[in-house]
């Protein structure tokens, strides 16, 4: 059933004006294209908001169980003032104190004689052990090489740096 156009109403009407009873298409094109903008908006919201915790993670930050906090709390909570905390702990290095003070615990605890624990003989990630021998005072042997030990032909430089004469300064007189 076809209703007849009312005699005001112009004779060619627009593809998007439907008749009564017919399924309007720019109406479901339309909410296709706003649930797929909407879902669109929410999944570069939560790109964006996790952007520091993915910075902090790709560079193996010391930090990064704190970026991730503070980006969840600003998800949750929508004050920014924690995004903006979570991408500068993201973007700035902070120092590793905790190898050169284990490393000082290890030293400190072999020169009072006393055998270092196995916590502050575990290596920390990205140090390396040292490969030379150590000798009874502690020191690392330079010696590279048999014949420059027992006085044969010079090969080279010598192994340890002969002591400088210590130059005595005079006392400044007033």
């Amino acid at each position: 059933m076809t209703d007849p156009l009312h005699p005001a109403a112009t004779h060619h009407l627009p593809s998007f004006i439907t008749a009564s009873g017919e399924t309007d298409v720019l109406m479901v094109v339309m909410g296709v294209f706003l649930a797929l903008a909407v879902l669109m908006f929410g999944v570069l919201f939560f790109w964006l908001h996790s952007l520091p915790e993915r910075m902090a993670h790709r560079s193996h930050k010391l930090q990064f169980e704190i970026v991730a906090v503070l980006c969840l709390i600003a998800l949750f909570t929508h004050m920014h003032i924690f995004w903006i905390a979570g991408l500068l702990l993201a973007l700035i290095d902070l120092p590793d104190f905790g190898t050169p003070l284990s490393r000082i615990a290890t030293s400190a605890e072999k020169i009072a004689g006393i055998e270092p624990s196995e916590a502050t003989l575990q290596e920390a990630p990205g140090t390396v052990a040292p490969t030379s021998p150590v000798d009874k005072k502690g020191e690392a042997s330079l010696d590279t090489d048999a014949p420059s030990k027992k006085g044969g032909s010079p090969s080279g430089p010598p192994t340890k740096p002969e002591l400088a004469r210590a130059h005595k300064k005079e006392p400044l007189h007033a």
